[in-house]
C-alpha cells in the first residue's frame, strides 16, 4: 500500500515538473519570439517618473481611454482623445493617441493596438505619462496637453553595421531618403537594392509633415553614418531604410523585446509558483498519511 502511495506521488511530481517545463518553454518562447506577427514587435517605451494611485480618477480615465483606442482602432488607423478635459477632477485628464502603420489593414492595426495597450500597463505600471512603440504601431498618452504641438525630439534610434566604400549603394540611399522626406503622411519607397519608408502623425499639415521627415532624414545620416539598415523616432514621425535582401534588426542598441520578456517573466513565474502548490500539497498529504 505504501509503495502504491510512493508511486503515485512520484506520478504526480513528475506531471507537475512536466508542466512547469511547459510553461517555461512557452515563456522562452515569448522572449524569444515576441509575438507571432512582426507588427507587434516591441521598438521603444518611454514612461514619467510621476505616478498615479489605484483608485484614483486617473485611472478611470486611462481605463477609458484604452477602451476607446481599441474600439476607434479598428475602424481608422489614427485618432487622438482627450478624456476628462474640463471636467471637476482636473488630475484625472488624459490626453493621448494612437497610430498605425499606413500598411496595415484594420484587423492588423486593431490587433497591433490591442497589444499596446496590453503591454504598456506592464512597461510604464501607473505612470502619468507613457508611450509605447510597436513595429505596426504606436500608442501615447500624457496627463498634460500635447495634442498638435510640435515635437521634434528623438525618442529612439538603431543603426546597424556599416557599408563601406559602396558608391552605388549611398547613391541608391539618398535617393529613398530624398523621396521619403517628401512624404504626407505614409510613403514607401524603393532604388535598386535599397527600400525604405517614413511616416509621420495623422494630424500634421503637409509642411509640417515634411519638416519633420526633413530632421528625421538628418539624423539618420548623422547619426547612423554608413549604416546599412537604420530607423529613426521623433515625437511626430519615423523613418526607416534597409538594403533589400538583407534587413536585419539594426545591431548597435541593446533595445530588445522588454515587453515580451516581462510576460515571459510572469509567465515563469506563475510556472515556478504552481509547481510549488502542488508539491507542498502533496507533501501536506503524505505528511498527513
Amino acid at each position: 500500500m505504501l509503495r502504491n502511495l510512493q508511486s503515485h506521488s512520484i506520478n504526480r511530481i513528475i506531471l507537475a515538473l512536466r508542466l512547469s517545463f511547459l510553461l517555461f518553454l512557452f515563456s522562452s518562447m515569448l522572449s524569444i519570439h515576441g509575438s507571432p506577427t512582426r507588427a507587434h514587435i516591441f521598438i521603444y517605451a518611454g514612461c514619467s517618473q510621476e505616478k498615479f494611485q489605484p483608485g484614483s480618477p486617473f485611472e478611470g480615465n486611462l481605463n477609458s481611454f484604452f477602451s476607446s483606442v481599441v474600439s476607434s482602432s479598428s475602424q481608422v488607423t489614427y485618432n487622438s482623445f482627450a478624456i476628462g478635459n474640463g471636467s471637476s477632477s482636473p488630475d484625472g485628464t488624459i490626453f493621448g493617441l494612437y497610430q498605425c502603420r499606413g500598411d496595415l489593414q484594420p484587423r492588423e492595426c486593431s490587433q497591433c493596438v490591442e497589444s499596446s495597450v496590453n503591454q504598456i500597463g506592464l512597461v510604464c505600471p501607473y505612470a502619468y505619462g507613457a508611450s509605447l512603440q510597436l513595429e505596426g504601431c504606436h500608442l501615447r498618452y500624457e496627463h498634460n496637453d500635447f495634442l498638435g504641438k510640435p515635437d521634434l525630439g528623438l525618442r529612439f534610434r538603431k543603426c546597424s553595421r556599416a557599408v563601406n566604400n559602396d558608391v552605388e549603394f549611398f547613391r541608391r540611399r539618398d535617393d529613398v531618403l530624398s523621396d521619403l522626406q517628401a512624404a504626407n503622411g505614409f510613403r514607401v519607397s524603393n532604388s535598386g537594392l535599397v527600400e525604405g519608408y517614413a511616416q509621420c502623425l495623422g494630424d500634421l499639415s503637409a509642411a509640417d509633415c515634411s519638416s519633420c521627415l526633413a530632421d528625421a532624414v538628418g539624423k539618420l545620416k548623422n547619426l547612423c553614418g554608413s549604416a546599412a539598415a537604420a530607423h529613426v523616432f521623433l515625437g511626430q514621425c519615423y523613418a526607416r531604410y534597409w538594403e533589400s535582401g538583407y534587413y536585419d534588426e539594426p545591431a548597435d542598441s541593446s533595445n530588445n523585446d522588454e515587453a515580451g520578456k516581462t510576460v515571459a517573466i510572469i509567465a515563469g513565474v506563475l510556472g515556478g509558483l504552481a509547481v510549488l502548490v502542488v508539491l507542498l500539497s502533496m507533501c501536506r498529504k503524505s505528511a498527513g498519511k
